[in-house]
């Protein structure tokens, strides 16, 4: 069905601010950047966690790892989507005594995330699991929580956030979209 009634919710400016913001945040609750990992949910996670290791690298005056994870085969509702394309699961460091932030562009249901946090310790043992989402949109499913939020939005089942980045879409923005005759859920998020 087609999307009507987009509406920005934030800027690049805004985001820019939000990244810086949550980079901050996690070094201040982590004590620093010793043993830290960023690690990005596959699509769009990976770019923000990128983007969020080059600040904390620039703050902290020292490379701090970026990798990034395909949840693929760890979420419940293949049967529903069918099996996506799998992507490289790519981490830099072993996560194993290691805090890491896992990145994703929308927290909505909360089972993308615990898809996420499955993958991450079938891999390894971390000291420390912590979730930094750009958006959070409420209507959880599962009790997830993110540490880091660059910006709730309250929305409606019947509407859809969308994250673009310069990376993936050419342009960074957030918007809401009002879906016409959709389902209520997007499976996944």
């Amino acid at each position: 069905m087609p999307d009507s009634g987009e509406k920005s919710v934030l800027t690049a400016e805004q985001m820019r601010r939000a990244l810086n913001r949550i980079a901050h945040e996690i070094l201040e609750r982590n004590g620093g950047a010793r043993e830290l990992v960023l690690v990005g949910v596959r699509t769009r996670g990976v770019p923000l966690a990128q983007r969020l290791g080059e600040l904390v690298s620039a703050i902290e005056g020292e490379a701090t790892p970026v990798g990034s994870l395909d949840v693929t085969l760890y979420r419940d509702d293949v049967h529903l989507r069918g099996l996506l394309p799998l992507e490289a699961t790519d981490l830099p460091v072993s996560v194993t005594d290691r805090r890491v932030v896992l990145v994703d562009d929308v927290l909505f249901t909360g089972r993308t995330v615990r898809a996420a946090m499955d993958a991450v310790m079938d891999i390894g043992r971390p000291t420390k699991v912590q979730l930094a989402a750009l958006i959070d949109r409420g209507h959880r499913d599962l009790p997830i929580r993110a540490d880091y939020v660059g910006k709730n939005i309250p929305s409606s089942l019947s509407e859809d956030i969308r994250v673009r980045l310069v990376e993936t879409d050419g342009v960074d923005e957030v918007v809401i979209l009002r879906r016409e005759g959709a389902s209520l859920r997007t499976p996944g998020r």
